[in-house]
């Protein structure tokens, strides 16, 4: 009977210890946080899309402003500007633009074209972070995510007014034989101008121009994206011609080289080629135009107001 009692006295006592052991890892587990360096905080996801419309501050970081993610992979700095080719470009991390350095929670990129740029870099929360510029008092809050769960289709609809920029001209090479007679049908490109407003087109009566650079543009006015309740894959373009009416059309996306537009009240059918694909940030293309050239035709605005950022510089 003793011997059961001893028995049972150690293992009571070892459940008592093996108990106020796992709380206490528990309790640490809480109370403290995992010290990883920041390399691995970087490297934790493959993608970090830019969320613009968070951004605080005056300023603007121009490879941040134009680019829909980023990656640090091995000390070189990856970005998705474009999203013709989004999401198989470079296998979805994008181009090469440029090298990073990440150490005591600062961040140093020296980017191919806009040179060296500095920041503090925060963790928001499990895959938040926020790039702080003490330069321009301005900071740009990325979402980390894996590419096999990153949403590549919704970043593009979400921004396909840009996608419509990323081509010097969009050629008709297709008109349905349905559909009633109207002015659109004299219109044979169309090119959508970014910067400034970022809402201008210009139209061509033009026919057959194989350098997009020799057409004459004969119109520019304004133009709309706008979504349509319930598909998220369809988007109307508004066309505004002051001398006749503003044009309404049904935009789908084909590929990422030809687009589809229905003309509702004629019920025509068009379809529209890009010609002359703009890759920003790049070395100089066929056109013999510089990357910082062309980088200047497309920027990410914000949707939201500009905020006053309340951030200071973690640097002694």
């Amino acid at each position: 009977m003793k011997t059961i009692k001893l028995f049972l006295s150690f293992a009571l006592m070892a459940t008592i210890v093996t108990s106020c052991q796992r709380e206490e890892i528990i309790v640490n587990n809480i109370d403290s946080q995992p010290v990883i360096s920041l390399n691995q905080l970087l490297n934790s996801y493959e993608l970090w899309y830019v969320d613009i419309n968070q951004t605080l501050g005056p300023g603007e970081t121009p490879f941040l402003q134009i680019a829909f993610t980023v990656s640090f992979r091995n000390g070189i700095f990856y970005a998705n500007n474009n999203l013709v080719g989004f999401g198989s470009q470079g296998n979805g991390f994008g181009i090469d633009v440029g090298t990073y350095d990440a150490y005591n929670m600062i961040l140093d990129v020296n980017h191919d074209i806009d040179g060296f740029q500095t920041f503090d870099v925060f963790q928001i929360d499990n895959n938040t972070i926020e790039l702080y510029n003490p330069f321009n008092d301005t900071s740009y809050f990325l979402n980390g995510s894996q590419r096999n769960n990153f949403d590549y289709d919704f970043v593009f609809y979400d921004n396909i007014h840009y996608f419509l920029q990323e081509y010097e001209a969009w050629e008709k090479t297709f008109t349905s034989q349905m559909g009633v007679l109207n002015e659109f049908d004299n219109e044979n490109y169309l090119q959508f101008l970014a910067g400034g407003n970022d809402s201008e087109f210009r139209s061509s009566q033009d026919v057959n121009i194989s350098n997009t650079n020799n057409i004459y543009w004969d119109y520019t006015g304004l133009y709309g994206v706008g979504n349509i309740n319930g598909n998220f894959y369809l988007k109307t373009l508004t066309l505004d011609y002051d001398f006749f009416e503003n044009e309404f059309f049904e935009l789908s996306v084909i590929n990422d080289q030809r687009i589809e537009l229905y003309h509702p009240s004629s019920q025509t059918v068009y379809e529209f080629t890009g010609r002359g694909y703009i890759q920003f940030l790049r070395e100089p293309n066929a056109l013999g135009r510089e990357s910082k050239d062309l980088k200047q035709l497309k920027k990410r605005k914000q949707k939201t107001t500009k905020q006053d950022n309340p951030r200071n510089s973690t640097r002694s």
